[in-house]
C-alpha cells in the first residue's frame, strides 16, 4: 500500500500508469491500473474523481486487493499507458476537511478529554461525534480557537508506516484497528493518529476551521464544522442571506436581528388577535346553530373546514346546551372529516358514533365519550355521511 501514488505524494494531480485490466462490475465498467493517485473511498474520506485519458472516473473503490476505477465511457479499446488527471478541487477539499477533523478532534482531546467516536465528511458539512452528552458554548469556542492556532502555526504534517511493535513509541490518540500496513498521520507535538486518508503537507493548507453547530446524538454530541474553502462558501452563503433579510427589513445588516425580532413579535400579536376574533366568530356561529336545534341534534356539513374548527364549534355548542349533540362533517380535499360532541346531560357515548361511521369511509379516529373526531375516504358525500350520523340519534 505504501507504494500507491496517493501515499507517496498526496499533492499529485496528474500521473501515468499502465492498464492492468478492465472489467464490468454489476453493469459498471472499471479499470485497474499499475498504480494510481485516485483515492478510493475509505476511512471516512470519499473517493476521488477525474479522468483516465478522456474517460470520466466517477467512483474509486478498493475491492479485495485491487483498486477499481469505475468510469463513464467505452473501455473496450483501453490498453497500455494512460494519463490520469484528478479533480483537484474535490481532492484538495477532502484533504482540507479530513486534516481539519484531525486537528479539531485533537483540540477537544487536549482541552477537555472529549474523544471522537465517529466522523463523517459530507458534501457540505463535516461532523464528528464526541463521547460526551454536553458541550458548552465556551468549550466550542476554545476548541475552535485552539484548532485555528495549530493551523496558523503551519506545522508540518508527516505520514509514517510502522509495525505493530513500533506503535508503543507514539502517543496515539486512539488505538489502531489493523495489524499490518499501519500508517500514522502526525502533527508533531500535537496529534498522532492511525489514518489511511490523504492530507496536505502542512496545517496551514487547511486555512481555517469554523464550528457551525451541535446536536444531541443519543449519549454523544455531534459537532458540525467546515474547513478551508468551505469556510468561505459558508461565509458567502450567510452573507447573502443576511443581506437579503436586511434589505427586506430596510435596515443595516448589523440591526437585522433586532428588526426581525420586532417583526416576529408583531406577527405573534396579529396572530393572537386573529385567533381571538375567530373564536368570537365561532361563539356567535355556535349560538346561531344552537338556536335552530331540532330534537337536541345540531348538524351541519361544510366544505374546506379544518377539524380543529369543527372541534371548537362542537365544544362551544355543547357548553351552551347540556342537552345538545353536535354533529359536523367537512369535505376537505380528498377526504371527509367529522366530529361528534355531546352536552353534559347526554348519556349516549360519542364513541358509538365513531364505531358506526368510520367503517363507512375506511377511516380512523379517536376521542372519548364526550367528543370524537375522525376522517377517511370520500366513499360518501358529506351530506350522506351527516345523514348517517343523524340517524344514530333518531
Amino acid at each position: 500500500m505504501k507504494d500507491l501514488l496517493y501515499y507517496q505524494d498526496a499533492m499529485i494531480k496528474q500521473f501515468t500508469a499502465q492498464v492492468i485490466r478492465t472489467g464490468i462490475d454489476y453493469n459498471r465498467p472499471f479499470i485497474v491500473l499499475s498504480n494510481t493517485a485516485f483515492y478510493p473511498t475509505g476511512g471516512g474520506q470519499p473517493n476521488d474523481t477525474g479522468f483516465i485519458n478522456d474517460i470520466r472516473v466517477i467512483n474509486v473503490e478498493k475491492v479485495e486487493e485491487e483498486i477499481r476505477h469505475y468510469v463513464e465511457g467505452d473501455i473496450s479499446s483501453l490498453d497500455g499507458e494512460i494519463v490520469g488527471v484528478l479533480d483537484w478541487e474535490r481532492r484538495f477539499d477532502h484533504m482540507q476537511q479530513h486534516c481539519g477533523q484531525h486537528i479539531l478532534t485533537a483540540a477537544f482531546v487536549e482541552l477537555f478529554d472529549f474523544a471522537t467516536v465517529s466522523f463523517h465528511l459530507g458534501n457540505e458539512l463535516v461532523t464528528i461525534d464526541l463521547d460526551t452528552e454536553i458541550v458548552s458554548e465556551e468549550q466550542l469556542v476554545l476548541a475552535e480557537k485552539r484548532a485555528n492556532e495549530i493551523i496558523l502555526e503551519n506545522r508540518p504534517i508527516e505520514s509514517k508506516w510502522v509495525t505493530k511493535e513500533e506503535l508503543s513509541n507514539y502517543q496515539l490518540r486512539k488505538d489502531v484497528s489493523v495489524d499490518e500496513d499501519i500508517r500514522l498521520v502526525i502533527i508533531p507535538d500535537y496529534d498522532y493518529n492511525g489514518c489511511g486518508g490523504t492530507h496536505p503537507n502542512s496545517t496551514g493548507q487547511v486555512s481555517a476551521i469554523k464550528i457551525l453547530g451541535t446536536e444531541k446524538m443519543k449519549k454523544n454530541t455531534r459537532v458540525s464544522f467546515v474547513c478551508g474553502k468551505r469556510v468561505l462558501d459558508q461565509l458567502g452563503m450567510r452573507k447573502n442571506v443576511l443581506s437579503n433579510v436586511a434589505r427586506q427589513l430596510s435596515v443595516p445588516e448589523e440591526h437585522s436581528a433586532e428588526a426581525l425580532l420586532k417583526v416576529l413579535n408583531g406577527v405573534k400579536a396579529t396572530e393572537k388577535a386573529l385567533e381571538d376574533a375567530q373564536n368570537k366568530l365561532l361563539e356567535y356561529e355556535a349560538k346561531e346553530l344552537a338556536a335552530n336545534c331540532k330534537d337536541g341534534v345540531i348538524a351541519a356539513a361544510y366544505k374546506d373546514r379544518t377539524i380543529q374548527d369543527l372541534q371548537k364549534l362542537g365544544r362551544a355548542i355543547t357548553a351552551q346546551n347540556s342537552m345538545a349533540v353536535a354533529l359536523f362533517v367537512a369535505d376537505n380535499d380528498d377526504k371527509l372529516q367529522f366530529i361528534a360532541a355531546r352536552g353534559a346531560n347526554i348519556e349516549k357515548s360519542m364513541k358509538d358514533v365513531s364505531s358506526a361511521i368510520l367503517p363507512l369511509i375506511n377511516g380512523k379516529g379517536g376521542g372519548n365519550d364526550n367528543i370524537i373526531q375522525g376522517g377517511g375516504e370520500k366513499l360518501l358525500s358529506a351530506d350522506e355521511l351527516l345523514a348517517k350520523m343523524k340517524n344514530l340519534f333518531l
